[in-house]
């Protein structure tokens, strides 16, 4: 019997090499013969650098990079075993979490040490680049990160333009001559989950500024600096970026991206589906079982384990969904290939106590499933 185990993490308890380790040793006390297929999935969010390192048989690099006030900061990326792919999550150099509370303005946060990130997988000698951009702290359309690729952005004086969301409005003109060319032979997938455009009522600064730190005027502000922002790059790059979807991303970055050689933005979770090879790992297996933190009804929309469950049933294979707790709404996940959800939380305790707990849980609870799974097998 072959099993595939295709987990995302549980997030502050376990990576999800973690969580598939768990579930395997709890289930091998049951099917101790089974062969398990151990596959660490992310949705392109938090966790995704870790699990494709761990998936690709790949490592951890840090190095210094320019955090979103300007000051500087160490960040991981991952790069996979045979030396191809680079894994990059935006927020490891320009996340939210880099900037104190009461010090967040994305009038002045910049994207810059993203790009140095970028600029050191490509030092590396890389062909693909996954790039995940949740989480950020940046409202520069991307600028910052551009700006450390090469990319002059200079104002009616013919001075490069300063760091910052606010200092977009100051471009007059955009010289794309020095863009470092070993872009041009790089493949970037941008794991990016929302459709928002880059400016108006449901662009990057209305629907992301105020988490950032933005105040009403600010938004407004900062709003009509990324529509200065794309008229320039139409001007000058031939480049229409503001209605496509996805461009809004991030602050504006998922556009911004979009001047760069060979960009696609696509589903995180499906970018992830198919660098490992999901579907021909599955397309033999007896059994997925794929899992995350916490399920709930957003759950179906790009989450790891509805990914998982739609690779599964395109080969008609049972899925079965481990869980560390549940909404109440999450029932909507079975009619998106999910047959079977389990929590695993087993007694009332505290949240640390219970985040602590989640390794023994998770083998409790995947013994618990697999015993069920040998009763049915028996009675047939």
């Amino acid at each position: 019997m072959k099993i595939v185990i295709a987990p995302d993490s549980f997030k502050e308890s376990l990576t999800a090499l973690e969580v598939a380790q768990a579930i395997e040793n709890g289930f091998k006390k049951i099917y101790p013969n089974a062969d398990y297929v151990k596959v660490p999935m992310a949705d392109g969010g938090e966790g995704t650098v870790q699990s494709l390192a761990d998936a690709l048989q790949g490592k951890l690099i840090s190095v210094e990079v320019t955090a979103p006030l300007g000051n500087k900061t160490q960040a991981d990326f991952a790069i996979s075993g045979d030396g191809k792919i680079a894994i990059i999550e935006m927020a490891a150099a320009s996340g939210l979490h880099l900037v104190p509370i009461e010090k967040r303005n994305p009038y002045y946060t910049t994207s810059y040490g993203t790009g140095e990130l970028i600029n050191a997988a490509l030092d590396l000698g890389v062909s693909q680049i996954i790039l995940g951009i949740g989480g950020s702290a940046t409202n520069d359309g991307g600028v910052g990160m551009l700006q450390a690729l090469g990319i002059k952005f200079k104002d009616a004086q013919g001075k490069e333009i300063g760091l910052g969301g606010l200092a977009l409005q100051q471009i007059a003109h955009i010289d794309t001559a020095h863009l470092d060319q070993r872009l041009t032979q790089v493949q970037f997938n941008v794991a990016c989950d929302v459709n928002n455009p880059l400016y108006g009522e449901k662009g990057a600064s209305a629907t992301f500024g105020p988490q950032k730190g933005a105040t009403p005027e600010m938004v407004q502000q900062l709003d009509q600096a990324l529509l200065h922002f794309s008229r320039i790059v139409e001007r000058d790059c031939g480049k229409r970026i503001a209605e496509r979807p996805g461009s809004g991303a991030a602050g504006g970055m998922g556009g911004g991206l979009l001047l760069l050689p060979q960009v696609q933005l696509k589903s995180g979770v499906q970018i992830v589906i198919d660098t490992v090879n999901l579907a021909e790992i599955i397309k033999d297996a007896d059994l997925v079982i794929t899992g995350e933190g916490r399920m709930d009804s957003q759950t179906i929309h790009g989450k790891t384990p509805i990914g998982v469950a739609k690779t599964a049933k395109l080969a008609n294979k049972p899925v079965i969904a481990i869980t560390g707790c549940l909404r109440e709404d999450y029932e909507v996940v079975y009619e998106h290939g999910i047959d079977a959800v389990f929590p695993i939380i087993r007694q009332l305790d505290s949240l640390p106590e219970i985040l602590a707990q989640g390794r023994q849980n998770l083998e409790s609870t995947a013994q618990n499933i697999a015993r069920m799974h040998l009763l049915v097998q028996r009675s047939h």
